[in-house]
């Protein structure tokens, strides 16, 4: 058997495992919380991996994806007026980018449906001479509280992984 027929064969063993059990498949999935924590959120691969990072009042956790990866995303809470909508925190975002960001390229926002809905705002930007993109969630929780997940990094590196950056928004809840 040559290595091209192994291959070939090799791969289609693979796409007849994942048809006949998928469950197989979306059980590789890992479940990440963090006592000092309020949300729990689903990692769709073991190529990402949880960071604490040190912080003046408490710690924080990072994600990071890959072994020299620059792809990272972090989570926080923003504490809102009643009423302001998850749009209302995109156009405020796209007012700062537009002056802050050297570079700045505006994506299309779109509404979001998971766990928590939300809108979805990418965005690219110069940062050192290098292109950068942001891919962020605003998530709400309750009528105060909207959960931003943002997704930094290399814009090809961001688009090579956009599946598992929606199955981790999708995943995301509130403890």
């Amino acid at each position: 058997m040559t290595n091209k027929t192994r291959h070939l064969t090799s791969l289609l063993t693979l796409v007849l495992f994942v048809v006949l059990f998928p469950s197989a498949v979306r059980d590789q999935t890992l479940h990440s919380t963090h006592q000092n924590q309020d949300y729990a959120l689903d990692l769709p691969s073991a190529g990402w991996r949880a960071i604490t990072v040190a912080g003046v009042v408490q710690d924080s956790t990072e994600f990071r994806y890959g072994g020299q990866s620059s792809v990272r995303m972090r989570v926080r809470r923003e504490l809102v007026d009643a009423g302001v909508l998850p749009s209302d925190l995109v156009r405020r975002q796209q007012s700062s980018d537009r002056v802050n960001l050297r570079g700045y390229v505006k994506g299309k926002s779109e509404n979001f449906e998971g766990q928590l809905n939300g809108v979805k705002y990418p965005y690219g930007f110069i940062s050192a001479g290098k292109s950068k993109a942001r891919l962020t969630y605003y998530l709400q929780a309750d009528a105060r509280t909207v959960y931003r997940l943002e997704f930094s990094g290399p814009p090809k590196e961001l688009l090579g992984i956009e599946d598992q950056i929606d199955l981790i928004a999708r995943s995301f809840r509130v403890r």
